[in-house]
């Protein structure tokens, strides 16, 4: 016969102190992240799921932060560093462009962004990868992880649930994929959703290209599963 515990739910020993950590954890997007370089665009993306500790927070967040009409950046890390750095840099950003009479360079606003990441490492947790396209260079992908460093990559994967897609991007991804293979790509991610407890929710996409932004999404339905359950 099964034993039944009659403490209360409300028991201390059970539930834990009221002002334990996670109740008070800052928010954060922990999370899975991805941008893609085909030829004319780039496509980026990401899971919707912000946490607080252990709570979800909120489960449709968009991560896919605008900075100009044709430079996006994907936000990890603390929601509140990744908001403000991305506001800080499209500030600069909106100048530069009345400076120079034209949009900024992706490359210009990549390099904002490793230097704001970079100069203040010790007190932001911030992974971003920077996205976008140009009349010079065309679709171009950055990747500023925590730190501060800044690489170009035709394919960049960060989050918490990037360990879980690495393996799988590696083995799939072909260099001058079409526009509709890398939106197809883009399910790499419900593998991370399925196994990182910091990602979640629904995969909201971004296709840049010359003739602008299309934002997709893919519900929770929709995605497919990798393993039999």
């Amino acid at each position: 016969m099964a034993l039944v515990d009659n403490r209360s739910y409300n028991d201390q020993s059970i539930c834990g102190d009221a002002s334990a950590d996670w109740l008070n954890a800052e928010h954060t997007t922990g999370t899975s992240i991805m941008a893609v370089e085909y030829n004319g665009g780039v496509v980026i993306g990401a899971d919707s799921r912000t946490t607080t500790g252990a709570y979800i927070a909120n489960r449709v967040t968009d991560k896919l932060t605008k900075v100009t009409d044709q430079i996006y950046c994907c936000r990890s890390g603390s929601a509140a560093d990744t908001q403000a750095i991305a506001d800080i840099v499209k500030y600069h950003l909106d100048f530069h462009s009345i400076e120079l009479g034209e949009p900024p360079l992706v490359e210009t606003a990549a390099n904002i962004f490793r230097e704001l990441c970079y100069n203040y490492r010790d007190s932001l947790t911030a992974g971003i990868i920077v996205a976008g396209w140009d009349k010079r260079k065309g679709g171009q992908v950055y990747m500023v992880p925590i730190g501060g460093m800044c690489v170009k990559q035709p394919v960049a994967v960060g989050g918490s649930g990037s360990t879980y897609v690495y393996g799988y991007v590696d083995s799939s991804f072909k260099p001058n994929m079409t526009k509709q293979e890398c939106l197809n790509f883009f399910v790499t991610l419900s593998l991370a959703m399925s196994r990182d407890g910091s990602s979640g929710g629904v995969i909201r996409l971004g296709d840049i290209s010359e003739k602008g932004v299309e934002r997709y999404v893919i519900s929770g339905e929709e995605l497919p599963k990798f393993y039999q359950g």
